[in-house]
């Protein structure tokens, strides 16, 4: 279980099923939602007090001919339809106010969780995600407003059936007795429609992630060729969804004919006996006009615990995937632990990490050393990269900082000494200033020189705006090796004492790759304070200037030695060599 901060200071909340995540909302909105509840009631209540209302004008007033009285009876209803007016408006208001509060909290957390530097250990897509913080998010918090409104129905419910037993005893009974019984005749329906409501969301979210995911991957979909074959998968998935959709409508379709049909009943009953009652002489005629009037009435309330039961299906099931997701476990694990105060970097170590595909791999980078990485298997960078990240624990042997394992570090203070660069870096919409220097911090020949470092003052160059040129999001506007460029300088201006690069030159041209393999050795190992820097690579210009390369086959460090020496070896020279 994992606990998550609230917009607030301190504050945590532990959410197991989705029925938590309701009953926080309501519990933290509890001031408001008693007044939404307050307000809405006295509008119900005055729905059903204006049919008894008209009765007794009809029978103390324009039976009687009373004209003075009919000008206290239409100020008096005057007043009683300004009651009712006015309490919905501002009752519906702080209820509407509470469930946006409350949904934009919830897209709070999940953007919070989301942006977390520990990262979060999900399966979903980002298209999910998305309609986790819209659809799911406004979805939940609905159980807000059927609350307000079950409430004020019920309220609505019993003043109708005290007004019913004061005017005549047996239908008072009867409506009494009836009504429990219709809304019992559709309470049966409600597991169906809760759990055909969480498939039709689930799907509805299967299909927007694999929507975002082939938008966002159109242009490597049309360079191989399989636009037919992604439409055809999101054509499928669409279909279920609709299909979904479509069971959950005919659930809730069934619900509210069923809840409608048993009031039609139940009413006409009502109605039957009224009339009965009024031929007899029990019931005058404003007696009567009241009864019908209240039976009428009765169709609201029962139409609206037919809507709550069916919201509240849809809120719980919305509820039960919002807690799911934000229970993920965080992709990082670190401990509480700092290193100790010492000038320069510290040393960076996997001691026999036995962890995916390593199978007791050592390696070792001592302060201000540039190391290289040679594997012959793609799945050792990212091995690594998991390792001094903390998102993976070795399954044996140990992987530290300083002599200390770098699970054990506060998040904090293992940023502050490591960054893990991987092979694909993301650039955010911005200027290209925005992308290398974040915070603003760099200044003008600082930045100059992570720019020539990284090769990325060609980029620079190459821009009318130069610095300010516009970058799209996930920095399409540039080709591979430029964004390759951009996010190194960014890792450079980082300025971390250690470094860890996955392959940053793949898309660049040999001579960039000279460039860049100076730039890095000029900028992170040259004068008095040298940084330390590991990059796993199959470049010769990086393995050239590499203080010593490793060479990982098949898990395990197999040599050792600087690449002229190692370029001998026939295997090394066909992995590097091209």
């Amino acid at each position: 279980m994992r606990d998550h901060p609230l917009p607030g200071p301190g504050a945590v909340f532990p959410l197991r099923t989705g029925n938590d995540l309701l009953r926080r909302t309501l519990r933290r909105h509890r001031a408001r939602l008693a007044g939404a509840c307050a307000l809405i009631s006295v509008w119900q209540v005055c729905e059903a007090l204006v049919p008894v209302a008209i009765g007794i004008v009809i029978d103390r007033v324009v039976a009687t001919g009373d004209l003075p009285g009919l000008g206290v009876a239409v100020l008096g209803m005057a007043v009683l339809f300004a009651v009712l007016s006015f309490s919905y408006r501002f009752g519906a208001r702080l209820s509407w106010r509470v469930l946006q509060t409350e949904t934009h909290r919830i897209r709070t957390e999940i953007a919070d969780l989301v942006l977390s530097p520990d990262g979060l250990r999900t399966d979903r897509k980002p298209g999910e995600v998305l309609s986790l913080a819209t659809g799911d998010a406004e979805l939940s918090t609905y159980v807000v407003r059927q609350l307000a409104q079950a409430f004020a129905a019920i309220c609505g419910l019993v003043v109708a059936v005290v007004l019913l037993l004061r005017i005549d005893l047996v239908l008072g009974l009867v409506v009494a007795v009836g009504t429990p019984l219709v809304l019992l005749t559709t309470r049966w329906l409600a597991p169906a429609l809760s759990r055909r409501t969480a498939e039709a969301q689930e799907k509805i979210a299967g299909v927007s992630g694999l929507a975002t995911d082939l938008v966002a991957g159109l242009r490597p979909l049309k360079g191989i060729g399989a636009e037919r074959t992604a439409v055809r998968r999101y054509r499928a998935a669409s279909r279920e969804a609709a299909a979904a959709g479509v069971s959950t409508a005919r659930s809730q379709g069934l619900l509210y004919g069923v809840t409608g049909s048993a009031s039609l009943v139940f009413l006409a009953v009502v109605t039957l006996l009224a009339g009965l009652a009024a031929v007899d002489g029990r019931l005058s005629i404003g007696e009567l006009i009241a009864v019908i009037g209240l039976a009428q009435f009765l169709a609201e309330p029962l139409q609206q615990a037919a809507g709550t039961i069916s919201a509240l299906a849809g809120s719980r099931a919305a509820a039960d995937r919002l807690v799911t997701f934000l229970n993920c476990p965080p992709l990082e694990t670190h401990g509480a632990a700092g290193l100790p105060d010492r000038a320069g970097p510290a040393e960076l170590r996997l001691d026999e990490v036995v962890a995916g595909p390593l199978r007791g791999l050592d390696l070792h980078a001592a302060p201000g050393e540039f190391v290289a990485v040679v594997a012959d298997d793609p799945a050792v960078a990212g091995a690594v990269l998991g390792l001094l990240q903390g998102a993976q624990l070795p399954q044996d042997g140990a992987a530290s900082l300083a002599g200390i394992p770098i699970g054990d570090l506060a998040s904090t203070t293992l940023r502050s000494q490591l960054l893990v660069c991987p092979h694909r870096v993301d650039l955010f919409e911005g200027t290209l200033l925005d992308n290398v220097d974040p915070a603003g911090d760099l200044t003008a020949e600082r930045l100059e020189q992570v720019l020539v470092a990284s090769a990325a003052d060609d980029v620079v160059a190459l821009q009318p705006e130069g610095l300010q040129a516009h970058v799209a999001a996930n920095g399409v506007t540039l080709s591979g090796g430029q964004q390759q460029r951009i996010a190194l300088a960014r890792a450079l201006a980082a300025d971390r004492p250690v470094l860890v690069l996955d392959d940053p030159t793949t898309a660049v041209d040999a001579v960039t790759e000279v460039r860049i393999a100076e730039g890095i050795v000029r900028h992170r190992h040259s004068g008095p304070d040298r940084r330390t820097t590991v990059v796993l690579t199959t470049s010769p210009a990086l393995l050239a200037r590499a203080d010593r390369v490793v060479v990982v086959r098949d898990g395990r460090a197999v040599s050792v030695g600087v690449h002229a020496d190692l370029v001998h070896d026939a295997d090394y020279a066909g992995a590097v060599l091209r």
